[in-house]
């Protein structure tokens, strides 16, 4: 395998092609961006763990069923992944309220839904990452009905095979991010990281924030949050 030129460069990583044509190579950063890139810094090391993370928790989802574009990891920095056509949706669950959701509704800090609660957004940083609803999705051919069926199947067996993972860590998953795409044959596949970047995870005992709000809130020692849930991750799969 040859990693070849730069295709495309994200807020936290870069997509590099490869001398196969279904192949890239995705180079994980030390960027950290908050507020639609708003707020911007550098933090050491935070590339590596945030690699080290998602390898495992895809690893973990894979044994689990889970469909996914993960080949292997390259090295600190590098993950060999299938090359996809990415859905231009961003799929968020939501275990409790946090966040845009309280900002939006009105909701009571942390409140434990009775369901896991599922958006939509549209992947579009010139309109501000806007909500859809599944309605708004089809009409902009965003995705089909069978696909949207299938990403929400996975989503919801995503959230409850981490809930449990993490549960074991002594670790609330209270929401997170994931992204989708399509395969040379079409099927529906996981993409992107799955990281403390891309979720909320509060500590059970302390209600302490081992996640990216450490930095867009200025807790302080966000490195030492995101290696201390790859200490316990690393416990609980070894």
């Amino acid at each position: 395998m040859e990693k070849r030129e730069q295709v495309y460069e994200g807020k936290a990583k870069s997509i590099f092609s490869t001398d196969k044509a279904d192949e890239i190579i995705m180079y994980f950063k030390d960027d950290a961006t908050a507020f639609n890139g708003v707020k911007k810094d550098q933090l050491e090391d935070k590339g590596i763990l945030n690699n080290k993370i998602s390898t495992l928790l895809y690893g973990y989802l894979i044994k689990n069923g889970v469909k996914t574009h993960w080949i292997e990891t390259l090295n600190d920095r590098e993950q060999l992944c299938k090359k996809l056509e990415i859905v231009p949706l961003e799929v968020i669950i939501r275990n409790r309220a946090t966040g845009s959701f309280v900002k939006r509704y009105g909701a009571e800090e942390g409140k434990i839904f009775k369901r896991p609660t599922f958006e939509l957004s549209y992947k579009n940083d010139d309109l501000g990452d806007p909500l859809l609803n599944d309605d708004h999705a089809l009409a902009l051919e965003l995705v089909t009905e069978d696909e949207l069926a299938e990403i929400k199947k996975q989503t919801f067996l995503i959230n409850d095979l981490l809930s449990k993972l993490f549960d074991k860590m002594n670790l609330i998953l209270v929401d997170y991010k994931i992204e989708f795409g399509r395969d040379k044959e079409g099927n529906i596949l996981l993409a992107d990281e799955i990281s403390p970047d891309s979720m909320r995870l509060w500590d059970k005992d302390t209600l302490k924030k081992l996640d990216k709000d450490r930095f867009r809130q200025d807790l302080g020692d966000v490195m030492g949050a995101y290696r201390e849930v790859l200490r316990r991750l690393e416990e609980v799969l070894k």
